[in-house]
């Protein structure tokens, strides 16, 4: 397996509650938007295929570059399936916060009050501070040992508790709540508070609580490796070696709440209109999680990065965009959205990108293309 795992950081969707009017095309900014992910897919080390949906309005434009699957002549779909990466974190937080504008949970809830058997150095760190990545915990993916067993372990299957005995012995990195730090273990305490809480599982929580109010048919999260059908393909570049395909290479299990979820374009678009447009929780919830830190999520979004409860806020040259990345085997995805959910984009491919995993011209195009999306979605004209 030639890419490193520890690029795990895992662990980005298409139109809800629409306007009653639809916004006038943007040519220019479309045109744009096509050409870098031209370029994306030509750079060296890029994705064998990338797609954009933009939508203003109820206008919404579907922009592709490349093929589906190596070797096939056919382009990705709006409607394919793909693995999601952290993007995923976002709905750890969707769930989240739809619970706490129930009363059913807490964001200052410790992980003392919920999670009492997890170890007792970790027992301050409240669901708000494992939310925006303030809380200290150790990132479970960054570990030797959980390294380790993935690579012997592809397609086996761990328990969600199973992935912090990887760092349960080690202290917190930081006081909770004065330093930002990506982990992905915060999301794994997410889930399992979330059950705690619930007396559910956090999949059921997650169906019933975000993916049945979105209109989010086309959107799980499995513990196995297969992808559901249809897919595009994600892959492993790695010049002058041929593409390997690595779309259904690991279990799910192993990211669970940190990145495992399976979505498809269309409905990642729907998701991060309704997450950011509050159809899930009021502006009461929404005015805690706005509150930013400096952090940029990974790979970083376009812009000046900062980082929220789930959600990162994109200041860009052409406005200001707010949702989430990630990156995977195979995979990386953008998702944002205006506050008020009416303009969208996503950006979605089939390779595994970051600042210190994929070649640095595909980085470069990646992030051109990640800023021409957030254009184009801003764009009046």
């Amino acid at each position: 397996m030639r890419t490193a795992v520890a690029g795990l950081c895992l662990l980005a969707v298409l139109a809800v509650a629409a306007p009653a009017l639809a916004a006038p095309p943007s040519p220019r900014a479309d045109r744009a938007l096509e050409r870098a992910l031209d370029r994306l897919v030509e750079a060296d080390g890029g994705p064998p295929g990338a797609v954009s949906v933009v939508q203003r309005g109820l206008d919404r434009e579907v922009h592709t570059a490349g093929v589906a699957e190596v070797g096939k002549s056919r382009a990705i779909k709006a409607t394919d399936h793909m693995r999601i990466a952290s993007a995923a974190k976002a709905f750890v937080g969707a769930t989240s916060l739809a619970l706490a504008a129930d009363g059913v949970l807490s964001l200052d809830d410790t992980i003392g009050e919920r999670l009492p058997n997890l170890p007792a150095a970790w027992a301050p760190v409240t669901l708000g501070q494992a939310l925006n990545h303030t809380s200290g915990l150790p990132d479970y993916s960054a570990s030797k040992a959980f390294q380790t067993w993935l690579v012997n372990n592809l397609h086996a299957k761990i328990e969600h508790v199973a992935l912090i005995d990887f760092v349960k012995d080690e202290p917190l990195g930081f006081t909770p709540g004065t330093q930002y730090e990506y982990s992905n273990t915060d999301n794994i305490v997410a889930g399992l508070m979330i059950e705690a809480a619930t007396g559910h599982t956090y999949e059921r929580e997650l169906a019933e609580g975000v993916l049945s109010r979105l209109g989010l048919s086309q959107t799980s999260l499995p513990s196995g490796f297969r992808m559901p059908r249809p897919y595009f393909h994600g892959y492993d570049i790695d010049p002058p070696n041929p593409p390997d395909d690595y779309s259904e290479i690991a279990s799910m299990s192993s990211l669970w709440a940190a990145g495992g979820i399976v979505s498809t374009p269309a409905d990642l678009t729907r998701f991060i209109r309704g997450y950011v447009g509050r159809k899930l929780f009021p502006r009461s919830v929404q005015l805690r999680q706005f509150a930013f830190v400096k952090g940029e999520s990974q790979p970083p979004g376009p812009g000046k990065n900062a980082a929220g409860m789930s959600v990162f806020r994109y200041r860009t040259r052409c406005g200001t965009l707010y949702g989430h990345t990630g990156n995977i085997f195979g995979y990386t995805q953008f998702m944002a959205a205006t506050r008020n959910g009416k303009r969208s984009v996503t950006v979605s491919i089939s390779t595994q990108l970051s600042r210190t995993g994929g070649a640095r011209p595909a980085f470069k195009a990646l992030r051109r293309a990640f800023l021409a999306g957030a254009c184009a979605a801003l764009a009046r004209r």
